[in-house]
Protein backbone atom coordinates (compact mmCIF):
# COMPACT_ATOMS: atom_id res chain seq x y z
CA UNK A 1 0.00 0.00 0.00
CA UNK A 2 1.36 3.31 -1.13
CA UNK A 3 1.75 6.29 2.10
CA UNK A 4 0.23 9.28 1.60
CA UNK A 5 3.68 11.74 2.45
CA UNK A 6 0.61 14.69 2.61
CA UNK A 7 -0.71 12.98 5.74
CA UNK A 8 2.83 12.18 7.37
CA UNK A 9 3.41 15.82 7.33
CA UNK A 10 0.33 16.88 9.06
CA UNK A 11 1.59 14.11 11.69
CA UNK A 12 5.33 15.76 12.08
CA UNK A 13 3.69 19.10 12.22
CA UNK A 14 1.11 18.64 14.92
CA UNK A 15 3.67 17.03 16.58
CA UNK A 16 5.88 19.36 16.87
CA UNK A 17 3.17 22.06 17.26
CA UNK A 18 2.28 20.11 20.71
CA UNK A 19 6.44 19.84 22.09
CA UNK A 20 6.27 23.72 21.31
CA UNK A 21 3.37 24.25 23.90
CA UNK A 22 4.36 21.99 26.33
CA UNK A 23 7.67 23.97 26.38
CA UNK A 24 5.53 27.07 26.85
CA UNK A 25 3.85 25.88 29.59
CA UNK A 26 6.96 24.62 31.37
CA UNK A 27 8.45 28.10 31.05
CA UNK A 28 5.07 29.82 32.33
CA UNK A 29 5.69 27.67 35.17
CA UNK A 30 8.95 28.77 36.08
CA UNK A 31 8.17 32.58 35.83
CA UNK A 32 5.39 32.16 38.21
CA UNK A 33 7.01 30.03 40.70
CA UNK A 34 9.93 32.87 40.60
CA UNK A 35 6.78 35.58 40.58
CA UNK A 36 5.76 33.79 43.43
CA UNK A 37 8.71 34.07 45.58
CA UNK A 38 8.82 38.24 44.99
CA UNK A 39 6.29 40.24 47.74
CA UNK A 40 4.36 43.71 46.70
CA UNK A 41 5.51 46.72 47.87
CA UNK A 42 2.80 47.68 51.06
CA UNK A 43 1.13 50.80 50.77
CA UNK A 44 1.47 54.53 51.91
CA UNK A 45 -0.27 55.24 54.78
CA UNK A 46 -3.47 57.25 54.31
CA UNK A 47 -2.92 61.56 54.71
CA UNK A 48 -4.25 63.33 58.00
CA UNK A 49 -7.76 64.23 57.49
CA UNK A 50 -7.97 68.53 57.49
CA UNK A 51 -10.58 69.02 60.61
CA UNK A 52 -11.24 72.49 61.97
CA UNK A 53 -11.68 72.09 66.43
CA UNK A 54 -12.91 74.09 68.86
CA UNK A 55 -11.60 73.87 72.66
CA UNK A 56 -14.39 73.42 75.04
CA UNK A 57 -13.80 74.79 78.57
CA UNK A 58 -16.09 75.72 81.76
CA UNK A 59 -17.19 78.85 81.89
CA UNK A 60 -20.46 81.11 83.01
CA UNK A 61 -23.34 81.05 80.43
CA UNK A 62 -26.48 82.57 80.22
CA UNK A 63 -29.87 80.76 79.60
CA UNK A 64 -31.81 82.19 76.64
CA UNK A 65 -35.62 81.58 76.69
CA UNK A 66 -37.98 82.51 73.25
CA UNK A 67 -40.91 83.36 72.85
CA UNK A 68 -43.27 83.95 69.88
CA UNK A 69 -44.39 87.39 69.76
CA UNK A 70 -47.15 89.15 68.10
CA UNK A 71 -46.84 93.19 67.40
CA UNK A 72 -49.37 95.79 67.94
CA UNK A 73 -49.54 99.71 68.08
CA UNK A 74 -48.63 101.72 71.37
CA UNK A 75 -52.25 102.83 71.28
CA UNK A 76 -55.20 102.10 68.89
CA UNK A 77 -57.60 104.36 67.92
CA UNK A 78 -60.45 103.85 66.55
CA UNK A 79 -61.64 107.31 64.60
CA UNK A 80 -65.09 107.66 64.44
CA UNK A 81 -67.54 111.07 64.05
CA UNK A 82 -69.48 112.27 66.94
CA UNK A 83 -72.21 113.78 64.78
CA UNK A 84 -74.40 112.08 61.65
CA UNK A 85 -73.86 114.04 58.29
CA UNK A 86 -72.77 113.31 55.00
CA UNK A 87 -68.91 113.26 54.17
CA UNK A 88 -67.90 115.80 52.21
CA UNK A 89 -64.07 115.08 52.32
CA UNK A 90 -61.15 113.10 53.25
CA UNK A 91 -57.98 115.15 54.29
CA UNK A 92 -55.13 112.47 54.92
CA UNK A 93 -53.73 110.16 52.46
CA UNK A 94 -53.84 105.88 53.55
CA UNK A 95 -51.19 105.22 55.41
CA UNK A 96 -49.27 108.56 56.21
CA UNK A 97 -48.42 109.94 59.73
CA UNK A 98 -50.68 111.94 61.38
CA UNK A 99 -50.52 114.45 63.97
CA UNK A 100 -52.69 114.98 67.16
CA UNK A 101 -55.60 117.44 66.02
CA UNK A 102 -55.33 116.79 62.07
CA UNK A 103 -58.86 116.82 60.44
CA UNK A 104 -58.78 113.87 58.60
CA UNK A 105 -62.60 113.83 57.71
CA UNK A 106 -64.63 116.66 56.74
CA UNK A 107 -69.19 116.30 57.63
CA UNK A 108 -71.34 118.83 55.57
CA UNK A 109 -71.35 122.11 57.91
CA UNK A 110 -74.16 123.53 56.88
CA UNK A 111 -77.10 122.00 59.31
CA UNK A 112 -74.68 122.55 62.21
CA UNK A 113 -73.92 126.26 60.96
CA UNK A 114 -77.80 126.56 60.96
CA UNK A 115 -78.01 125.17 64.07
CA UNK A 116 -75.17 127.47 65.98
CA UNK A 117 -76.98 130.52 63.89
CA UNK A 118 -80.27 129.71 65.41
CA UNK A 119 -79.33 129.48 69.14
CA UNK A 120 -77.34 132.70 68.66
CA UNK A 121 -80.41 134.22 67.91
CA UNK A 122 -82.32 132.54 71.14
CA UNK A 123 -79.53 134.43 73.28
CA UNK A 124 -80.63 137.84 71.75
CA UNK A 125 -83.88 137.15 72.09
CA UNK A 126 -83.46 136.05 75.41
CA UNK A 127 -81.20 139.27 76.27
CA UNK A 128 -84.09 141.42 75.17
CA UNK A 129 -86.67 139.94 77.60
CA UNK A 130 -84.34 140.15 80.30
CA UNK A 131 -83.96 143.93 79.16
CA UNK A 132 -87.72 144.66 79.69
CA UNK A 133 -87.91 142.01 82.57
CA UNK A 134 -85.24 144.84 84.35
CA UNK A 135 -87.00 147.67 82.97
CA UNK A 136 -90.52 146.62 84.67
CA UNK A 137 -89.10 146.00 87.84
CA UNK A 138 -86.90 148.96 87.92
CA UNK A 139 -90.24 150.61 87.33
CA UNK A 140 -92.12 148.62 90.42
CA UNK A 141 -89.16 149.62 92.77
CA UNK A 142 -89.81 153.39 92.20
CA UNK A 143 -93.67 152.61 92.51
CA UNK A 144 -93.18 151.47 95.23
CA UNK A 145 -90.46 153.48 97.05
CA UNK A 146 -93.15 156.25 96.04
CA UNK A 147 -95.91 155.00 97.77
CA UNK A 148 -94.58 153.69 100.78
CA UNK A 149 -94.39 157.45 102.74
CA UNK A 150 -97.52 158.08 101.40
CA UNK A 151 -99.27 155.00 102.64
CA UNK A 152 -97.50 155.98 106.03
CA UNK A 153 -99.54 159.17 106.38
CA UNK A 154 -102.45 157.66 104.91
CA UNK A 155 -102.45 159.50 101.81
CA UNK A 156 -103.13 156.65 99.77
CA UNK A 157 -104.99 153.25 100.50
CA UNK A 158 -102.72 150.46 101.92
CA UNK A 159 -103.79 148.09 98.77
CA UNK A 160 -101.89 150.41 96.31
CA UNK A 161 -99.01 149.68 97.83
CA UNK A 162 -99.61 146.07 98.39
CA UNK A 163 -99.95 146.16 94.45
CA UNK A 164 -96.93 148.05 93.97
CA UNK A 165 -94.95 145.41 95.77
CA UNK A 166 -96.64 142.58 94.21
CA UNK A 167 -95.74 143.70 90.94
CA UNK A 168 -92.21 144.28 91.71
CA UNK A 169 -91.61 140.93 93.16
CA UNK A 170 -93.06 140.09 89.51
CA UNK A 171 -90.70 142.06 87.58
CA UNK A 172 -88.25 140.47 89.72
CA UNK A 173 -88.76 137.07 88.99
CA UNK A 174 -89.55 138.08 85.45
CA UNK A 175 -85.67 139.03 85.67
CA UNK A 176 -84.72 135.56 86.78
CA UNK A 177 -86.63 133.77 84.46
CA UNK A 178 -85.11 135.80 81.32
CA UNK A 179 -81.67 135.41 83.24
CA UNK A 180 -82.03 131.84 83.05
CA UNK A 181 -83.48 131.59 79.32
CA UNK A 182 -80.15 133.85 78.39
CA UNK A 183 -77.88 130.88 80.46
CA UNK A 184 -79.91 128.23 78.55
CA UNK A 185 -79.62 129.78 74.99
CA UNK A 186 -76.06 130.30 76.05
CA UNK A 187 -75.33 126.76 76.38
CA UNK A 188 -77.10 125.93 73.34
CA UNK A 189 -74.47 128.03 71.72
CA UNK A 190 -71.97 125.65 72.79
CA UNK A 191 -73.74 122.55 72.05
CA UNK A 192 -74.43 123.96 68.25
CA UNK A 193 -70.77 125.26 68.34
CA UNK A 194 -69.30 121.58 69.63
CA UNK A 195 -71.35 120.42 66.85
CA UNK A 196 -70.25 122.63 64.30
CA UNK A 197 -66.42 121.41 65.05
CA UNK A 198 -67.50 117.86 65.56
CA UNK A 199 -67.97 118.17 61.44
CA UNK A 200 -64.01 118.28 61.18
CA UNK A 201 -63.39 114.63 62.43
CA UNK A 202 -59.85 114.84 63.73
CA UNK A 203 -57.16 112.76 65.06
CA UNK A 204 -56.59 112.27 68.64
CA UNK A 205 -53.13 110.71 68.55
CA UNK A 206 -49.92 111.18 66.85
CA UNK A 207 -49.51 107.82 64.56
CA UNK A 208 -50.16 106.17 61.00
CA UNK A 209 -53.34 106.24 59.52
CA UNK A 210 -55.12 103.47 57.99
CA UNK A 211 -56.93 102.88 55.44
CA UNK A 212 -60.77 104.27 55.46
CA UNK A 213 -63.96 102.26 55.71
CA UNK A 214 -66.06 104.81 54.02
CA UNK A 215 -66.18 107.12 51.09
CA UNK A 216 -66.97 110.65 50.55
CA UNK A 217 -70.37 111.18 50.21
CA UNK A 218 -71.86 108.83 52.81
CA UNK A 219 -74.18 109.34 55.44
CA UNK A 220 -71.92 108.72 58.33
CA UNK A 221 -73.11 108.87 62.49
CA UNK A 222 -71.52 107.98 65.54
CA UNK A 223 -71.60 104.25 65.26
CA UNK A 224 -69.43 104.30 62.01
CA UNK A 225 -65.88 103.65 61.92
CA UNK A 226 -63.93 105.80 59.53
CA UNK A 227 -60.86 104.58 59.74
CA UNK A 228 -57.88 103.85 62.22
CA UNK A 229 -54.92 105.72 63.75
CA UNK A 230 -52.32 103.44 65.44
CA UNK A 231 -49.19 104.91 67.25
CA UNK A 232 -46.09 102.84 66.63
CA UNK A 233 -42.89 104.23 68.54
CA UNK A 234 -43.09 103.00 70.37
CA UNK A 235 -44.30 99.35 69.60
CA UNK A 236 -46.02 96.86 71.76
CA UNK A 237 -45.32 93.23 71.42
CA UNK A 238 -47.49 90.39 73.38
CA UNK A 239 -46.47 87.23 74.19
CA UNK A 240 -47.34 84.62 76.65
CA UNK A 241 -45.31 82.50 79.10
CA UNK A 242 -46.81 79.43 80.41
CA UNK A 243 -47.50 78.94 84.46
CA UNK A 244 -44.35 77.09 84.92
CA UNK A 245 -42.03 79.30 83.36
CA UNK A 246 -44.15 82.40 85.16
CA UNK A 247 -43.66 80.64 88.22
CA UNK A 248 -40.06 80.19 87.81
CA UNK A 249 -39.29 83.45 86.68
CA UNK A 250 -40.91 85.07 90.34
CA UNK A 251 -38.78 82.54 92.52
CA UNK A 252 -35.43 83.85 90.66
CA UNK A 253 -37.01 87.54 91.37
CA UNK A 254 -37.41 86.22 94.79
CA UNK A 255 -34.06 85.07 95.10
CA UNK A 256 -32.59 88.78 93.98
CA UNK A 257 -31.40 87.40 90.46
CA UNK A 258 -32.92 89.80 88.16
CA UNK A 259 -37.22 90.71 87.28
CA UNK A 260 -37.85 89.89 83.87
CA UNK A 261 -41.02 90.77 84.73
CA UNK A 262 -40.77 93.84 86.91
CA UNK A 263 -42.00 96.79 84.92
CA UNK A 264 -39.05 98.19 82.63
CA UNK A 265 -36.92 95.85 83.65
CA UNK A 266 -33.28 96.26 83.57
CA UNK A 267 -33.06 92.61 81.78
CA UNK A 268 -33.48 93.43 78.08
CA UNK A 269 -35.57 91.96 75.49
CA UNK A 270 -34.27 91.26 72.27
CA UNK A 271 -36.57 90.86 69.11
CA UNK A 272 -35.86 88.44 65.90
CA UNK A 273 -38.16 89.22 63.00
CA UNK A 274 -39.44 87.08 60.69
CA UNK A 275 -36.53 87.26 58.13
CA UNK A 276 -34.00 85.86 61.00
CA UNK A 277 -32.29 89.55 61.30
CA UNK A 278 -32.67 90.50 65.24
CA UNK A 279 -34.32 93.95 65.41
CA UNK A 280 -31.11 96.50 66.78
CA UNK A 281 -33.46 98.40 68.88
CA UNK A 282 -34.20 96.58 72.86
CA UNK A 283 -37.32 96.43 74.66
CA UNK A 284 -38.78 95.61 78.26
CA UNK A 285 -42.02 94.31 80.05
CA UNK A 286 -44.46 96.69 79.67
CA UNK A 287 -46.89 94.64 81.87
CA UNK A 288 -48.27 91.66 82.62
CA UNK A 289 -52.18 90.21 82.47
CA UNK A 290 -53.87 90.04 85.53
CA UNK A 291 -55.04 86.55 85.05
CA UNK A 292 -54.13 83.25 83.40
CA UNK A 293 -55.77 82.01 80.13
CA UNK A 294 -57.31 79.13 81.39
CA UNK A 295 -57.96 77.80 77.82
CA UNK A 296 -54.14 77.72 77.27
CA UNK A 297 -52.69 77.55 80.69
CA UNK A 298 -49.96 80.61 80.15
CA UNK A 299 -50.45 84.51 80.73
CA UNK A 300 -49.81 87.31 78.40
CA UNK A 301 -47.21 89.87 78.28
CA UNK A 302 -46.50 93.05 76.72
CA UNK A 303 -43.29 94.33 75.74
CA UNK A 304 -42.21 97.85 74.56
CA UNK A 305 -39.70 98.73 71.91
CA UNK A 306 -38.33 101.70 70.35
CA UNK A 307 -39.81 101.85 66.94
CA UNK A 308 -37.52 104.73 65.06
CA UNK A 309 -38.76 105.23 61.43
CA UNK A 310 -41.85 102.95 62.14
CA UNK A 311 -39.80 99.66 60.91
CA UNK A 312 -42.23 97.70 62.66
CA UNK A 313 -45.91 97.49 61.88
CA UNK A 314 -49.03 95.69 63.55
CA UNK A 315 -49.73 92.69 63.08
CA UNK A 316 -46.35 90.91 62.11
CA UNK A 317 -44.81 88.11 64.24
CA UNK A 318 -41.47 87.90 65.71
CA UNK A 319 -39.54 85.95 68.29
CA UNK A 320 -38.70 87.82 71.66
CA UNK A 321 -36.32 86.12 73.94
CA UNK A 322 -34.45 87.57 76.96
CA UNK A 323 -31.55 85.81 79.26
CA UNK A 324 -33.65 84.06 82.37
CA UNK A 325 -30.87 82.12 83.87
CA UNK A 326 -27.06 82.03 84.53
CA UNK A 327 -25.41 78.65 84.76
CA UNK A 328 -22.02 78.67 86.04
CA UNK A 329 -18.77 76.06 85.05
CA UNK A 330 -20.78 74.68 82.15
CA UNK A 331 -19.35 73.20 78.58
CA UNK A 332 -20.57 74.03 75.28
CA UNK A 333 -20.05 72.31 72.28
CA UNK A 334 -21.30 73.72 68.98
CA UNK A 335 -24.48 72.37 67.31
CA UNK A 336 -22.85 71.28 64.57
CA UNK A 337 -20.02 69.25 66.13
CA UNK A 338 -22.46 67.13 67.55
CA UNK A 339 -23.54 63.71 65.63
CA UNK A 340 -27.00 61.72 66.23
CA UNK A 341 -26.80 57.63 65.87
CA UNK A 342 -29.96 56.37 66.90
CA UNK A 343 -30.31 58.30 69.30
CA UNK A 344 -27.00 58.62 70.99
CA UNK A 345 -25.41 61.66 71.11
CA UNK A 346 -21.76 61.90 70.17
CA UNK A 347 -18.92 63.81 68.91
CA UNK A 348 -15.66 63.54 67.21
CA UNK A 349 -12.51 64.60 69.47
CA UNK A 350 -9.03 65.19 68.22
CA UNK A 351 -6.97 63.28 70.89
CA UNK A 352 -3.27 64.10 72.29
CA UNK A 353 -2.43 62.04 69.34
CA UNK A 354 -4.39 63.30 66.09
CA UNK A 355 -6.57 61.05 65.56
CA UNK A 356 -10.50 60.73 66.28
CA UNK A 357 -11.77 59.45 69.31
CA UNK A 358 -15.98 59.18 69.16
CA UNK A 359 -17.33 60.14 72.57
CA UNK A 360 -20.87 59.57 73.75
CA UNK A 361 -22.49 62.83 75.49
CA UNK A 362 -25.41 63.84 77.06
CA UNK A 363 -26.65 66.69 76.42
CA UNK A 364 -28.72 69.39 78.84
CA UNK A 365 -30.46 72.57 76.96
CA UNK A 366 -29.79 74.99 73.88
CA UNK A 367 -27.61 78.02 74.38
CA UNK A 368 -27.81 80.11 71.49
CA UNK A 369 -26.14 77.70 68.61
CA UNK A 370 -24.54 75.44 70.85
CA UNK A 371 -25.43 72.43 73.44
CA UNK A 372 -24.88 72.26 77.15
CA UNK A 373 -22.50 69.26 77.75
CA UNK A 374 -23.83 67.70 81.49
CA UNK A 375 -21.72 64.50 80.81
CA UNK A 376 -19.23 62.72 78.93
CA UNK A 377 -16.68 65.59 77.24
CA UNK A 378 -13.96 66.69 79.99
CA UNK A 379 -13.07 70.19 79.57
CA UNK A 380 -10.23 70.98 76.99
CA UNK A 381 -11.27 68.51 74.50
CA UNK A 382 -11.08 69.40 70.90
CA UNK A 383 -14.46 68.72 69.45
CA UNK A 384 -14.20 68.57 65.26
CA UNK A 385 -16.67 70.01 63.99
CA UNK A 386 -16.71 69.67 60.17
CA UNK A 387 -15.46 66.80 57.71
CA UNK A 388 -17.86 64.28 59.82
CA UNK A 389 -18.35 61.96 56.80
CA UNK A 390 -15.18 61.08 56.96
CA UNK A 391 -14.31 60.27 60.26
CA UNK A 392 -14.11 57.28 62.31
CA UNK A 393 -12.28 55.98 65.52
CA UNK A 394 -8.59 56.20 65.08
CA UNK A 395 -8.57 58.17 61.97
CA UNK A 396 -5.93 60.74 61.62
CA UNK A 397 -6.14 63.93 61.61
CA UNK A 398 -4.91 67.13 60.86
CA UNK A 399 -6.72 69.76 63.33
CA UNK A 400 -7.09 74.02 62.89
CA UNK A 401 -8.50 76.00 65.28
CA UNK A 402 -12.18 76.88 64.00
CA UNK A 403 -13.30 80.39 63.34
CA UNK A 404 -15.82 79.97 65.50
CA UNK A 405 -16.54 79.55 68.93
CA UNK A 406 -19.01 77.92 71.40
CA UNK A 407 -19.64 80.18 73.36
CA UNK A 408 -22.33 81.87 70.11
CA UNK A 409 -24.97 83.33 72.63
CA UNK A 410 -24.72 86.84 75.05
CA UNK A 411 -22.22 85.78 78.16
CA UNK A 412 -23.39 85.75 81.38
CA UNK A 413 -23.66 89.00 83.41
CA UNK A 414 -24.62 91.30 80.30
Amino acid sequence: MTSNPFKNSQSKIGAGTVLQSAMGCLVFGVLGLAGCDHKAPAAPPPAPVPVSVVTVKAEDVAITSEWVGTLDGFVNAQIQPQVSGYLVRQNYREGSSVSKGAVLFQIDPRPFQAALDQALGQVGQAKGQLGQAQAQLGLAKINVNRDTPLAEQRAIAQSQLDNDKQTAMQAEASVKAAEAAIASAQANVETARLNLGFTQVRSLISGIAGQATTQVGNLVSPQSVLTSVSQMDPIKVYFSLSDSEYLALINRARKGKGDLLKDASSIPLSLKLANGETFPQKGHIAFIDRQMNQQTGAIRIAATFPNPGNVLRPGQFGRVSADTEVRHNVLLVPQVGVQDLQGVKQVFVAGDDNKVHVLNVTLGSESGESWIVTGGLPSGSRVIIDNAQKLQEGVPVAPHAAAITPQTSSPAGR
